[in-house]
């Protein structure tokens, strides 16, 4: 029988702490979240490894990311507890279940229904009250509950879809990791007014978000 609590803490001792992950708020919540709900049956046992999880096995696609790199990309954003987030490709919940913890209000949107329905299981099961999930295309975002604090785009993009900038509020910030060749990089974006101001800081890897092409890009 693996000791979860135990896996946890060692998580975030040998994985996020040792890659320069100082947000104490944040460590506290990763070493709290089941992490081992949020992964396949036959992976739970693993769940706290360095490394990724298929969220659907046989199929292509989606994965829960490795634990440090999505800390980095969180603590990139500079959450604070008023903030209201878009976790963008929210997969079977866990970001949602971290970033609810961090965070007054979070929107979760998937573009898969089978995904969706077990967030809001995952959710549901855990007793968080303050997130709520949305199957939506990935590319839309979710207009009709912007204005956003933080945006978190859950995976390597190639760009960002313009329209997740009209729905930051004034001041808001989103995290992405941006691909550049083999490797990606963090990139953190401002809104102010109208503007959005965006700098690269880390290389970083993340699976691949994937989700229906996107006409309307921002291209960096």
């Amino acid at each position: 029988m693996v000791d979860f609590a135990h896996a946890r803490k060692a998580m975030v001792d040998n994985q996020l702490r040792t890659s320069n992950i100082t947000d104490r708020r944040l460590l506290a919540v990763m070493g709290q979240v089941p992490r081992e709900r949020f992964v396949p049956a036959e992976r739970q046992t693993l769940a706290h490894i360095d490394g990724a999880h298929l969220l659907q096995p046989g199929r292509s696609g989606r994965a829960l990311p490795a634990p440090a790199p999505f800390a980095k990309l969180v603590q990139l954003a500079g959450l604070q507890h008023t903030d209201r987030i878009l976790d963008l490709g929210c997969g079977t919940g866990y970001s949602t279940a971290v970033l609810a913890a961090l965070a007054a209000h979070v929107v979760a949107l998937d573009d898969q229904a089978d995904l969706a329905a077990l967030a809001r299981d995952n959710l549901q099961a855990l007793g968080i009250d303050n997130a709520m999930i949305i199957e939506a295309p990935l590319a839309e975002g979710a207009p009709g509950h912007a204005p956003f604090d933080v945006i978190i785009v859950e995976g390597v993009v190639d760009a960002v879809p313009a329209a997740l900038f009209g729905q930051l509020a004034d001041g808001g910030r989103l995290v992405a990791l941006i691909r550049r060749g083999a490797t990606a990089v963090a990139n953190l974006f401002v809104k102010s007014g109208k503007d959005v101001a965006g700098r690269a800081e880390f290389n970083a890897s993340l699976p691949p978000l994937g989700g229906p092409a996107v006409e309307d890009e921002f291209i960096f």
